[in-house]
């Protein structure tokens, strides 16, 4: 997956400046617009309503805050953005906190450049990008949440094949998998996340996904 040919505006938040920089020069010569390229938290949080990025790529470790409460004030002061943590770490826990604060994915930093340039590209798209493992991890632990019995709710009526989509998302697939398995375009699969997400009340791909196990959409019938 390439840059998208709307320009797709970036920030990188990363206290190691030789990192920040060949970064932010990646993502530029991939064909974003980096809007912003800076170390601590405050400072990210003091310029996104300026810089209006569509795509945060995150440290997890910052020395003024940490990612987690990043996320939460980047996302109060526009929740259209979508976070990307590229962090040195890949305990579970420290995965876990970031989607649940609302990160949209998570790569270390071990990944190569080609797998950083695709999974901004992804998360422009709303589609969750993992760390190889991650996925499994972050789908366990929504499984095992699931198995704490919630209130009644009543679901919102979907279509046939917003229940097949949602059925693909529990399962953990990406858009391009989704959309390969019912023969359908990519774009075609995000509209019918989106409409499925207003249905729901819900924000992120993330909550749909926890709301999908949660409900057995993972299960097959």
């Amino acid at each position: 997956m390439t840059a998208p040919d709307i320009p797709v505006r970036l920030m990188v938040v990363d206290d190691h400046p030789i990192w920040r920089d060949a970064v932010a020069r990646d993502m530029v010569e991939a064909g974003y617009e980096v809007t912003a390229a800076v170390g601590e938290g405050e400072q990210a949080i003091r310029v996104a309503p300026a810089t209006r990025p569509d795509v945060v790529i995150l440290d997890l470790q910052l020395p003024d805050l940490p990612g987690v409460e990043v996320i939460r004030r980047l996302l109060a002061i526009d929740p259209a953005i979508r976070v990307l943590m590229l962090s040195a770490s890949g305990e579970q826990q420290d995965v876990l906190d970031a989607l649940m604060a609302g990160a949209l994915g998570y790569l270390v930093k071990s990944a190569k450049r080609a797998e950083l340039i695709e999974a901004v590209a992804r998360t422009a798209a709303g589609d969750p990008v993992f760390t190889v493992g991650v996925a499994g991890l972050v789908l366990g632990e929504y499984r095992r949440l699931a198995a704490v019995p919630a209130p009644p709710v009543d679901t919102p009526r979907l279509t046939g094949r917003e229940t097949e989509v949602l059925r693909l998302v529990a399962k953990g697939l990406s858009y391009k998998q989704i959309a390969e398995r019912l023969v359908l375009s990519h774009r075609t699969v995000q509209n019918h996340v989106q409409n499925t997400l207003g249905k729901l009340q819900l924000h992120n791909r993330v909550e749909l996904t926890r709301y999908a196990i949660e409900q057995g959409f993972d299960q097959d019938t």
